[in-house]
């Protein structure tokens, strides 16, 4: 194969002093007793207790203090239980109380992996060879929960990357739900779902709310349906699913003095819990020549998977939402970068073998795909897949793909694509472009290379990718070889 691959020395790796300050719940009768505790003690006593946690822990986290008060204002409705006023508190004692409800969890203990990477929507202070890029990682720690994080650095002209200094403040965003649904798309991806076909009448529910409707109508419908109805278990099974799939709409905004490397996004629907896995950004040109940035994402709950969409312009605020329609059942949709022939179009794959192709008029609405791609050499010959959105160039759309063989190893080759009909397949690598060498094979998977997003700058082709689901680093390949030889190869 007549292409050059050049890895570069950088590593990303898991650093656990990487920590958020999460709400700790330790269930009723102990957090009463703690409660019982700390209003026992005289205000002298909170004082002592509360200074040296607020000395130690304020150098690790931007705002402890209201971070506890915070935490505080989730379990007042204990102190009820209690005869206690929340108003009879001071202001220590609250803060005390919501100390003993938090704790430090490590974001990146266990791995830092699958990036992608897309240009920065701030280039000044550049060079005209250079580039600002963002790259994203699936962030990995106990229990196995993912969340998203950032790096910010520049690329040069030979496509060095240097890193920007890297923040220690870690902070989740504030949660904004404030999303209006539209009823027939939300009934829609109801009938999608599992398991719930015909258990209840919608009528019993959706009926009664307007063609829009928020997440707090919802949430008083089903209130009232539970108080004033007898409910079999069947029953609740479907309340439970209307508002799962209500909950996985938000909205999150991070605070402007927090560097992007600080910008956590953690699971916060119930349908997240167990883990937002291999988020795939795409900077995206819309008909009016407007650009955002997407990416297409794995919401985990320990057993149903559901594919989301995340929408932001600056990194500050985002926007999430389901993907809806028959085909957004599976792992690995990736989004092209502008619209094919007036349609969105998107990678994915339906049955967890291979790469199909579709097109929608609405982003998040996918109800058909066609067969792209069949494994076809022994190196995929178990699965192929994207390795992240497809990339445009003068010869076609360029897509990094991963391709499962022996062993169960993972590698990443290259497909191209007609630009005007992306369902033709000009070439394929007969090859791998990428397998793990002997530093990359070892980690918490064994043999795994995979990337979610490329780029392209100075004439080359910028891959990051992971080195068996522990760490990252990046490649270069020089596109015009890359190009050439997929001509070359049916």
């Amino acid at each position: 194969m007549q292409v050059t691959v050049i890895r570069k020395d950088i590593k990303f790796r898991p650093d656990a002093s990487r920590v958020i300050a999460r709400f700790l719940y330790p269930g009723d009768e102990r957090a009463l007793n703690t409660i019982r505790s700390v209003l026992s003690m005289s205000e002298n006593m909170v004082s002592q207790t509360l200074s040296p946690v607020l000395r130690d822990y304020s150098l690790r986290h931007r705002n402890i203090s209201k971070i506890f008060e915070k935490h505080f204002n989730k379990i007042t409705y204990l102190l009820k239980l209690l005869n206690v006023e929340t108003d009879s508190l001071s202001i220590s004692q609250k803060i005390l109380i919501g100390s003993f409800f938090t704790m430090e969890y490590s974001i990146e203990s266990a791995a830092f992996f699958n990036p992608s990477i897309v240009e920065h929507p701030d280039q000044s202070e550049t060079r005209v060879d250079e580039k600002r890029v963002i790259l994203s990682f699936r962030a990995t720690g106990e229990g196995h929960i993912s969340s998203i994080v950032f790096r910010t650095g520049v690329l040069d002209k030979n496509n060095n990357l240097s890193l920007e200094p890297v923040g220690k403040m870690l902070e989740e965003a504030e949660h904004i739900r404030r999303y209006v649904y539209d009823k027939k798309s939300f009934k829609r991806k109801l009938n999608e779902m599992k398991d719930i076909h015909a258990i209840i009448p919608s009528g019993l529910i959706l009926d009664k709310l307007k063609d829009t409707f928020t997440y707090g109508e919802l949430r008083d419908c089903i209130k009232e349906a539970r108080n004033s109805l007898h409910l079999s278990a069947e029953k609740e099974v479907l309340f439970n699913q209307i508002i799962w799939l209500a909950s996985s709409h938000y909205e999150l905004e991070f605070s402007l003095d927090t560097n992007i490397s600080e910008r956590v996004i953690f699971p916060v629907s119930a349908n997240e819990k167990n883990g937002i896995e291999d988020a795939r950004f795409v900077k995206f040109t819309d008909d009016n020549n407007e650009t955002r940035y997407y990416a297409t994402y794995t919401a985990y709950d320990g057993t149903t998977i559901l594919p989301k969409l995340l929408d932001t312009k600056d990194f500050y605020h985002f926007r999430i939402l389901p993907l809806h329609g028959e085909i957004a059942q599976n792992k690995g949709m990736a989004l092209f970068p502008r619209k094919v022939n007036g349609k969105y179009a998107m990678l994915c794959r339906l049955d967890g073998f291979n790469n199909y192709i579709a097109f929608s008029d609405n982003i998040s609405i996918w109800r058909e795909a066609k067969l792209l791609q069949q494994p076809k050499y022994p190196w995929e010959f178990t699965q192929i897949g994207n390795g992240g959105s497809p990339i445009e160039t003068p010869e076609g759309w360029l897509v990094i793909t991963h391709g499962v063989g022996p062993m169960r190893e993972y590698v990443l080759g290259a497909s191209l694509f007609d630009l005007e009909n992306p369902e033709i397949e000009i070439g394929r690598l007969k090859w791998p472009l990428l397998m793990p060498n002997a530093e990359e094979r070892e980690g918490y998977v064994p043999n795994v290379v995979y990337s979610c997003g490329s780029i392209i700058h100075n004439d080359d082709l910028i891959i990051p990718y992971a080195m068996s689901d522990y760490a990252s680093t990046y490649a270069t390949v020089n596109l015009k070889e890359l190009l050439n030889e997929l001509k070359n190869q049916k």
